[in-house]
C-alpha cells in the first residue's frame, strides 16, 4: 500500500505558536477542519504516494541533504490569497528559501527520483486553511485578515519529513542544517 509523505518547514517559537492561534482561529470562525490537520508549515516536498519502504530511503537522503545545507533566515509578512480557497500567511523576500528548495529538488532528482517534479513554480507560503473554507465564510475572512498586519522573521535550522497515517500527518524524522 503507497502512503503519503510530505516535507516541510515548521517555524519555531514564537512564530509557530503565533501561526498555530491564526490556525484555530480561522478553525473556530469557519469549521475549516483543514486549518488545523496540520501545524503551521511551508511545504518543501507537496504529499506524494509512495510505497512504505520509501521511507528509509528518504530519511537517508535528507539526512545527506540537510548536512550539506547552511542555516537560512525566513521572513513572513501579512496575508494573501490563492482564489477563494487558500488563505495564507506570505512569505517575503524568499530568495534564500527558494535557492534551498531548488537545491532540495534537484537532490531529489538524483537520490530519490521516484518524488515527482512539481509542475507549478514554488511559491513559498504558510497556509492558514485550504479547499475546506465555506464560501459564505470567504467575503469576511477576507476582510477581517485583509485589516491585520503580521510580521515575523525566523531562522531556519531543520526541516520535516511527515507521513499521514489515514487520519492525519505525523513528523517522522527532522533534518538538521549543517550538521547542526
Amino acid at each position: 500500500m503507497n502512503t503519503l509523505y510530505l516535507v516541510a518547514l515548521l517555524p519555531p517559537e514564537p512564530v509557530f505558536s503565533e501561526t498555530w492561534a491564526m490556525k484555530q482561529e480561522v478553525n473556530r470562525l469557519t469549521g475549516s477542519r483543514n486549518a488545523v490537520r496540520l501545524p503551521p508549515h511551508i511545504t518543501l516536498i507537496p504529499p506524494t504516494r509512495q510505497p512504505d519502504e520509501f521511507e528509509a530511503r528518504c530519511t537517508a537522503a535528507l539526512t545527506a541533504f540537510a548536512t550539506a545545507q547552511q542555516p537560512l533566515t525566513v521572513g513572513l509578512h501579512n496575508f494573501a490569497w490563492f482564489g477563494n480557497r487558500t488563505l495564507f500567511v506570505h512569505v517575503r523576500e524568499a530568495v534564500a528559501l527558494k535557492a534551498f528548495h531548488a537545491e532540495l529538488t534537484d537532490w531529489c532528482a538524483t537520490h530519490l527520483p521516484e518524488v515527482p517534479r512539481e509542475s507549478r513554480p514554488f511559491t513559498p507560503h504558510l497556509t492558514l486553511a485550504t479547499r475546506d473554507l465555506p464560501a459564505a465564510q470567504v467575503p469576511e475572512l477576507r476582510q477581517l485578515f485583509g485589516a491585520r498586519s503580521y510580521e515575523a522573521t525566523f531562522a531556519v535550522q531543520n526541516f520535516t519529513l511527515f507521513r499521514h497515517n489515514g487520519q492525519q500527518w505525523q513528523p517522522k524524522a527532522t533534518f538538521e542544517l549543517g550538521g547542526s
